[in-house]
């Protein structure tokens, strides 16, 4: 009798399985394996999917294996680098998973200011290579979060208002495309598809190498929070909308509105208490910095002040705890041109209506460099968006009663944004229920319609559609 491996619903024969195991130099994970239940989790515990294999890759051979057999057994393909992705679109039911994991590798070049990474490194192992140089690119906000899926999707991070989004700064990449085929992307090679790349997300293939142009950064920044009392949150959101956008570009912020969390950067006597925080990270000369904080610190006296001149590795990692594997996590975001009264009065009217302790708003800043690439250089899109609002509801039991109310919480919090929002968003904290319609709209008619074109050229059948798909 053939044996077969099934989960909920796909089968694939064993000895299918073998013959890949023969030729794989990576590791297969099915159903059976004591390793299975770990590896088919991702950071989104709210994401419970069953895959018929995962395979953890070590080079590009492995990759187009994997894709080969997928599309060989017409199952389901997940591209899963960090696992990050709030969608949980790194795994999927009764498929294939290529997990990229063993691909981490980074390389760096201090006088060229390049970065070579394997597509499954964590910015963790990016940073920490890079900052013994002095040098950095925009990573993710946590340093758990993997390299592939940010810079795809944009990339907003700590550094984004001086050096650019992830993507701009993405140079050259290695991919396997859908069927098999190995190919180098750069502006010399395939420049079509390097625009695709910086946006458009995992539509068009499997990267197995970034490549990036570093910046001079620390290795001191001046960078914290300052916390405010929630009661003072509307006077500290309209302070904030008009000192922001003054800004040299050497300053990237954001506001956080949410529970202070059990985090160690957080006084015990804070913890609980529903906050208000400035974030800041100034990339330039400390002194400058200080001065340019000034206005913020004079404004009103927080409840704690957390800005110091520190390393940026240690600010890169300071809200790692805050953001744990786990969790249940659903989103809404909204990408704003402005924090007029009314956008204020919404925040703090949903902020007080969080069904959660651990739910939380932000709010990133966006300009500077992001605003002075063109619209058209990349498949990203909104550069003239001044913030970006993500709505985050959070909870700790997947069998918690009240998961709908938390739904409900984002959902109506972001329908109250809509008559003040650009209609874009950041396609990196878009669901996986948000439909075409806002894939569409997100990109814009013109460049979805360049996308498709592309996705039409390199995956015309639609293998990579586990992401916020471009429909070929």
């Amino acid at each position: 009798m053939t044996e077969t491996y099934t989960s909920r619903g796909a089968s694939l024969t064993g000895r299918a399985l073998r013959s890949l195991r023969a030729r794989f130099a990576g590791e297969i994970i099915t159903p059976e394996d004591d390793a299975y239940g770990d590896a088919r989790r991702v950071w989104n515990g709210m994401i419970d999917r069953y895959p018929a294999v995962i395979a953890r890759c070590t080079n590009a051979r492995d990759v187009a294996l994997a894709i080969g057999f997928a599309r060989e057994h017409v199952a389901p393909l997940a591209v899963r680098g960090g696992g990050h992705n709030a969608a949980g679109f790194g795994v999927c039911d009764g498929g294939v998973v290529i997990d990229l994991s063993p691909i981490r590798s980074v390389h760096v070049d201090p006088i060229g200011r390049r970065a070579q990474a394997g597509g499954g490194a964590t910015w963790a192992d990016v940073d920490g290579i890079t900052q013994r140089h002095g040098l950095a690119v925009t990573g993710g906000l946590v340093t758990h979060t993997g390299i592939g899926g940010l810079t795809l999707g944009g990339g907003i991070g700590h550094l984004m208002r001086r050096c650019g989004l992830t993507c701009d700064n993405l140079m050259r990449a290695e991919l396997v495309r859908a069927d098999g085929a190995m190919l180098n992307v750069s502006p010399q090679e395939n420049a079509d598809l390097l625009w695709g790349l910086r946006g458009g997300g995992g539509n068009f293939g499997v990267v197995t190498q970034f490549e990036y142009q570093l910046h001079e950064i620390g290795p001191t920044v001046l960078a914290g929070a300052l916390m405010y009392p929630m009661a003072a949150g509307a006077e500290v959101l309209r302070f904030y909308r008009d000192w922001a956008p003054q800004l040299p570009e050497e300053m990237t912020t954001a506001v956080a509105l949410r529970t202070a969390p059990a985090a160690p950067f957080i006084p015990a006597d804070l913890q609980g208490q529903s906050i208000i925080a400035v974030v800041v990270c100034w990339s330039g000369a400390v002194d400058t910095g200080q001065a340019v904080l000034e206005p913020l610190r004079r404004f009103k006296r927080p409840l704690v002040d957390l800005v110091a001149p520190k390393p940026y590795l240690e600010h890169q990692h300071m809200f790692d705890a805050t953001a744990p594997h786990g969790r249940q996590n659903y989103k809404r975001n909204a990408n704003l041109a402005a924090l007029p009264d009314g956008v204020v009065d919404v925040l703090m009217e949903y902020s007080g209506r969080r069904t959660s302790p651990h739910s939380l708003i932000m709010v990133f800043q966006l300009g500077g460099a992001i605003s002075r690439v063109s619209e058209d250089a990349t498949a990203y899109s909104d550069r003239g968006a001044l913030f970006n609002v993500d709505l985050n509801a959070q909870w700790l039991d997947p069998a918690d009663t009240r998961t709908d109310e938390h739904i409900r919480w984002v959902r109506d919090f972001h329908a109250a944004l809509q008559p003040f929002a650009t209609g874009r968003a950041y396609v990196n904290f878009l669901m996986g229920d948000e439909g075409q319609d806002r894939v569409r709209t997100t990109y814009g008619a013109a460049k979805y319609e360049r996308l498709v074109a592309l996705k039409r050229r390199y995956d015309p059948a639609n293998v990579f559609r586990l992401n916020q798909n471009i429909v070929p």
